[in-house]
């Protein structure tokens, strides 16, 4: 089903903003489809100037998908998260993941630092999930956080803005 983002406002005081959001995580592995399944979603809003990218995890090349980016967001399922998700800004920094095929979010936008520039501001979305089987589908518990997060995540999309998203992590 497309959704007309007709609800988004991407322009504070005329200026364009470009977002760029990835979300992460494996649909076979339980409630690690949180991710992909809002990026689903979020392919069906008709969101303008919006780059979207999915993927099981955060590699290296992904800091290449910060170009040209005004602000960046990651969506990803935890199991430590406060339930039902958590919203913070994060910065650039290195982590003992840089040496293997996955990083962190932290992680790439520190890449992003070390070959182009300074990476824009970014945010994290992370919805708390419970079973993480291979195989299963959601949880009932996830779908519910899911329901929890779509709604933030609306209302974030609804002002696509460093300031207006800082204040979403009050």
């Amino acid at each position: 089903m497309r959704m007309d983002a007709w609800w988004i406002r991407q322009s504070v005081e005329g200026e364009h903003v470009r977002l760029v959001v990835f979300a992460v995580g494996n649909p076979s592995r339980g409630d690690d489809a949180i991710g992909p399944r809002l990026m689903a979603e979020l392919e069906n809003w008709n969101l303008p100037d919006v780059r979207l990218v999915s993927d099981f995890q955060l590699q290296v090349e992904h800091a290449l998908d910060l170009d040209d980016r005004d602000l960046a967001l990651f969506i990803d399922a935890g199991t430590g998260t406060p339930a039902p998700f958590s919203f913070r800004e994060i910065r650039p920094a290195p982590d003992r993941s840089i040496s293997s095929h996955a990083l962190s979010p932290e992680a790439v936008l520190y890449v992003h630092g070390e070959i182009r520039r300074p990476p824009p501001p970014a945010f994290v979305l992370c919805v708390r999930g419970e079973d993480f089987q291979l195989g299963e589908g959601l949880s009932p518990t996830a779908e519910a956080h899911l329901d929890a997060a779509r709604k933030h995540l609306r209302d974030c999309l609804a002002t696509i803005d460093t300031a207006a998203w800082r204040q979403r992590t009050a």
